[in-house]
């Protein structure tokens, strides 16, 4: 992995306001309710994410965790129930029908599991990517010019005159992620874009995804439950139980002797409230259950499993609010 990879590509003609990226996606308390059956079913409880222009993002999470829920939403095909969601400068909320029909054709790309979502089979590789210019009144030369480049940074210009059953997994894949580019979008979105493919065209697919990511200065974020997929980028985003819970930023760094090396941090995320998930691996490993004891230390806050496990925490400085009775 190089440095190049992990730095977030801006796409020309971006301002940046005191050497700051711009926010290309903006969540802040965004709920989904869904009513199935008479039940209300809750699948984003107040979930915040912010994506700076050009950033290529993974998100991770357990199904029925909100991952799909969040990127329906942020492809224009359903409508949060309350909270605020902004992409490029535009409101989700409060699109039209026909804003959003605009917003679906020109600012965001849908890259699907299955290739064969993005694909008609009786089209060439070449056509396939045409489609959605001839929809955007793209003009016929223009459009053959802008797909022959598309096939070049996908690394696929062989297959331009195959059709879908010509053609492997993985170069499918390819050309469906041409499709979702054809009108260059500012965010493209992947739900798990290798999950049907093997080692090797899941690597083919990542990295046509990053070469786009680094060509044109597209916001990506992909949905993956693939660890080889969720490691290459420079931010993981864990989704769970309906809200942002962590997030894993890495970086490269010289070590001691000059050499280049990865550096990996993880983060829980604090939201709006000052509510945090703790990671499910630190709480099964303490038997963190139902109540914990908190201590505020000068640069730390402990956090120590409850008096009715029967352990008991070190003597610390109690928490903000707490008196001498409640600790």
């Amino acid at each position: 992995m190089t440095g190049d990879l992990l730095t977030p590509q801006v796409p020309s003609g971006t301002t940046l306001v005191d050497g700051e990226v711009p926010m290309v996606v903006r969540c802040q308390g965004l709920v989904r309710i869904f009513k199935a059956e008479g039940v209300e079913v809750v699948a984003l409880q107040g979930l915040d994410l912010e994506v700076a222009s050009g950033e290529l993002v993974a998100i991770v999470g357990a199904s029925g965790s909100g991952k799909s829920t969040l990127l329906n939403i942020l492809s224009g095909l359903d409508i949060p129930s309350a909270g605020m969601a902004r992409v490029a400068g535009h409101d989700l909320l409060a699109m039209s029908a026909k804003d959003r029909l605009a917003y679906r054709r020109q600012t965001v790309g849908f890259l699907f599991q299955q290739a064969a979502s993005n694909l008609l089979p009786y089209l060439t590789a070449i056509e396939n990517i045409q489609l959605p210019m001839s929809f955007a009144s793209v003009p016929a030369k223009e459009r053959v010019s802008a797909a022959k480049e598309l096939l070049d940074v996908l690394g696929i210009p062989e297959i331009a005159d195959r059709r879908l059953g010509e053609m492997s997994g993985g170069q499918q894949q390819r050309v469906a992620l041409g499709v979702a580019l054809a009108n260059r979008p500012t965010l493209l979105l992947a739900d798990e874009p290798t999950g049907e493919l093997d080692s090797r065209s899941s690597d083919e697919v990542f990295s046509a995804i990053r070469a786009v990511n680094d060509a044109f200065g597209t916001t990506v974020i992909v949905v993956t439950h693939d660890p080889l997929v969720s490691e290459q980028v420079t931010r993981t985003v864990g989704i769970r139980d309906g809200r942002t819970s962590s997030e894993v930023h890495r970086r490269t760094a010289l070590d001691a002797e000059g050499r280049e090396m990865l550096v990996t941090e993880e983060y829980a995320v604090l939201d709006r409230a000052g509510r945090l998930q703790l990671p499910a691996a630190f709480t099964s490993a303490l038997d963190l259950k139902d109540r914990v004891r908190l201590g505020l230390e000068p640069d730390h806050i402990g956090v120590w499993p409850g008096a009715s496990t029967g352990a008991e925490a070190p003597a610390s400085t109690p928490a903000a609010g707490a008196t001498e009775d409640s600790r």
